[in-house]
């Protein structure tokens, strides 16, 4: 039972990433040849509407104009560049733009070193000049800048980076989600959906499975187990993020060597508050007596292609890695999920000590076909440091992995 039910569940996890995998797939298609050599030049902010139409073509989901002017105009971490930052590149032919790749600045902090980075996103490129996908990619790692990264690389595009001697992300499991089914029958119901099945036989199948799924949450008890800790959860929103948030942060920094995305308040902030978003972010801040010891932001929205809902736990910090604070908060995540009538409650990298808690409450797992995450720090010593696993805290609040609508 358990392994039918696991093959279910993964199958809707792909199908959930499907378009966006199927749209940057292309990227690996043979290519006719093309007419002109595209000319490579800097996005400038007038480019914006064409962008959007190349994107449109090829299934990506364009930035609004709202958030491009967040990500190069309203960014704190533009602040700290000491030079003009790109928006990124576009590869143009015969006066059109056939090729994108933007360029979203951050900042982290290593051993009391202050570094700064930049993440690609939305690599698209017109079918007859992906062979100059790689000057677009080129440009991306050229800049003068102490670690780039990509977050949401397919294995294509995760192939061109280790051209540039660009790492997979080294920090275990990063690949495998960890995730609850909240409501079996829309779950299955997707993978029938989408196996394109006889009407009759897709409704009998879809009773089955969920049932399937149903008795395996009670039988093998699939939930995050509860604590009987002395703290107290609650839940605020993004744009009540304060002070208390900026404390915690600092005693984190103190905390071992680790690279640390920036998450001041100002930062967390801006990184939650996402223009024209149709889904929901919450905070739970979870507190010890009166001091915020640990919180978790969540982020729920629904698939456009077979309207599952998932939350996603988008970012956790807890003061010393606090086994009883981790349960906490995620119970009071996986509760919410469910009062929200989420179909999926899902987890995505976190350091294995973190992720350890999470599967005692007995996850279904679905593997990336590769690492999404690959990283090149200009700084042959931090290249090499951050090859060691402990080296890393990341999640899906690095880079572009939470940024989009």
């Amino acid at each position: 039972m358990s392994q039918v039910s696991q093959k279910i569940a993964n199958r809707v996890l792909e199908l959930m990433r499907s378009r966006r995998d199927a749209s940057a797939a292309s990227l690996t298609v043979a290519s006719p040849v093309a007419v002109s050599v595209p000319r490579l030049r800097q996005v400038e902010f007038d480019d914006h509407l064409a962008i959007i139409a190349l994107k449109k073509r090829w299934g990506l989901i364009p930035e609004s104009h709202e958030n491009w002017e967040k990500f190069w105009i309203t960014n704190p971490a533009l602040r700290d560049a000491h030079t003009a930052r790109p928006m990124g590149w576009v590869l143009e032919a015969d006066g059109q733009l056939v090729g994108y790749l933007g360029n979203i600045s951050s900042t982290y902090f290593y051993d009391e070193r202050k570094l700064t980075a930049v993440t690609s996103t939305g690599l698209v490129v017109e079918p007859a000049y992906r062979s100059a996908s790689m000057t677009l990619m080129a440009a991306f790692y050229r800049q003068k800048i102490d670690i780039n990264l990509g977050t949401t690389a397919i294995p294509a595009v995760g192939k061109m980076g280790m051209a540039f001697k660009a790492a997979p992300l080294p920090q275990a499991d990063y690949d495998t989600v960890l995730f609850w089914v909240l409501h079996p029958y829309p779950f299955v119901g997707a993978v029938m959906k989408r196996l394109e099945l006889q009407p009759l036989f897709a409704r009998t199948a879809g009773i089955l499975g969920s049932a399937v799924l149903a008795a395996e949450r009670i039988l093998r008890r699939r939930c995050p187990k509860h604590t009987s800790a002395a703290v107290t959860v609650s839940k605020i929103r993004v744009e009540e993020i304060g002070d208390d948030f900026q404390a915690l942060w600092i005693q984190k920094l103190k905390e071992g060597l680790r690279l640390f995305a920036d998450r001041t308040p100002e930062t967390l902030r801006w990184h939650f508050s996402i223009p024209g978003d149709m889904g929901t972010t919450n905070v739970f801040c979870c507190r010890r007596n009166t001091e915020l010891v640990g919180y978790a932001i969540i982020r729920t929205s629904i698939n456009r292609l077979n309207g599952l809902r998932r939350t996603l736990i988008a970012d956790m910090l807890i003061k010393k890695d606090d086994p009883d604070v981790i349960r906490s908060l995620l119970i009071a995540a996986y509760e919410y999920a469910k009062e929200l009538g989420s179909d999926v409650f899902e987890i995505l990298g976190f350091p294995e000590n973190i992720r350890k808690i999470c599967l005692e409450g007995n996850p279904y797992t679905r593997k990336y076909p590769a690492t999404p995450f690959y990283y090149k720090a200009t700084d042959p010593n931090l290249h090499k440091a951050f090859l060691d696993s402990q080296a890393w805290y990341a999640t899906p609040f690095d880079g572009d992995t939470t940024l989009m609508p």
